[in-house]
């Protein structure tokens, strides 16, 4: 591989580019005359049998049942790895992000709430503009935040963690259905396998992988939507258990994954579900209560919500600002938490699964709406706020 390119592999916002161009190629695709293509490419059935045990699903579910279960498998990772011995270990660690993250899930959701509350299909997107994307707002943080304190860069991802434990509450509450009860057995069956697998300290991956893989399968039959299983593998996976090569388990397996996720997993996830056409859409199409409590939500809900819980916090004596950071530093971080986009459009599918094309048409545009105002006007504030000499990392 050229130094160039693997120069830029390594940087951290790199992620985050991939994901704008395959949003890019999506968008391209589904507004030029490749537009019968990208949808047929989307629809193309997979199926996978086993005995009598059968997946059927088009491409697109495959991507956003399958391949998203590894990204949450991996959120997964870091939650436990942050939480056992990291930057969530304590509770002087935890609670300005915390709070700051529950206020960045209700103030959107109750913007989201006000345009659509008399549409009872509507009101299905309320937790729509309440996902904060980490890849996207890492990205945005390194390249325009780089001479900012690394208390702020702390603050975000810890903000963006609680906001994924947020996210996985919320599909499992309020988008699971027609529960099965054998599936959850089998399903259940498989995490005890993996607790004692964890107690007895069984150092083959393969063995966890394996069961993980019977786990997903039987939540995806089961109605409880399949991603939240690859968050409920990674918890089972030992943090102080050696792997056979003698790496520690969990952050061999979280290091391992992390470029799949951030160079595969997500730009697929991207290109499968930010195609838009807009051929033909007017205002009324494209302004509408569901777009304009989406965007709305992501750009004014998240940061009115997370800054305005922060000063409180803080001025009540409750927590302190992030270490050698300031207001309007603060702020700016605050606005790149409306960057919503992957996990937006993932709840957005689960919300209106079954819906006329037209829903996931408004989630679309009102996603991409809010999460670029957001990174836009985020990334100006932090360029204008951000000290003369870099941060010390």
């Amino acid at each position: 591989m050229p130094d160039a390119l693997k120069k830029f592999f390594q940087h951290e916002a790199a992620g985050g580019f991939i994901l704008v161009f395959a949003a890019m190629i999506a968008m391209i695709m589904a507004n030029t005359p490749l537009n019968s293509f990208y949808n047929g490419l989307l629809e193309i059935p997979v199926v996978v049998q086993f005995g009598a045990f059968e997946i059927a699903k088009p491409l697109i579910l495959w991507v956003n049942d399958g391949l998203m279960a590894i990204f949450f498998f991996l959120v997964g990772l870091e939650i436990k790895r942050e939480m056992v011995g990291g930057n969530l270990s304590s509770p002087a660690q935890i609670t300005l992000p915390a709070i700051a993250a529950v206020a960045g899930i209700a103030f959107p959701a109750l913007i989201y709430i006000w345009f659509n509350a008399d549409d009872p299909v509507a009101i299905r997107g309320w937790a729509i503009p309440s996902a904060t994307d980490i890849a996207f707002a890492v990205g945005v943080f390194t390249i325009f935040g780089k001479f900012l304190p690394l208390s702020l860069k702390l603050f975000l991802l810890s903000v963006a963690i609680f906001d994924d434990i947020g996210a996985i509450v919320i599909i499992a509450l309020f988008y699971s259905h027609d529960l099965s009860t054998t599936s959850l057995v089998v399903a259940i069956s498989g995490l005890v396998v993996l607790f004692a697998l964890n107690r007895f300290k069984v150092r083959t991956q393969t063995v966890y992988i394996l069961v993980g893989v019977v786990v997903w399968a039987a939540v995806l039959k089961s109605g409880v939507h399949a991603t939240l299983a690859g968050f409920a593998i990674a918890l089972f996976i030992p943090m102080s258990v050696k792997n056979k090569d003698g790496h520690p388990m969990l952050e061999h397996m979280e290091h391992k994954l992390h470029s799949w996720v951030a160079f595969f997993v997500l730009p697929i996830f991207a290109f499968a579900n930010a195609g838009v056409s807009l051929i033909g859409a007017g205002l009324d199409n494209i302004f509408n209560p569901i777009t304009l409590g989406i965007a709305a939500g992501l750009f004014i809900g998240k940061q009115v919500g997370i800054f305005g819980v922060c000063w409180l916090t803080v001025k009540a004596g409750l927590a302190k600002l992030p270490t050698g950071a300031t207001w309007p530093q603060l702020y700016g971080v605050t606005l790149l938490c409306g960057i919503g986009f992957t996990m937006s459009l993932f709840i957005g599918s689960l919300a209106f699964e079954g819906q006329p094309p037209e829903y996931q048409f408004s989630v679309k545009v009102g996603v991409l709406i809010g999460s670029l105002l957001s990174a836009v006007i985020g990334a100006f504030v932090l360029a204008k706020v951000g000290n003369k000499t870099p941060a010390s990392t």
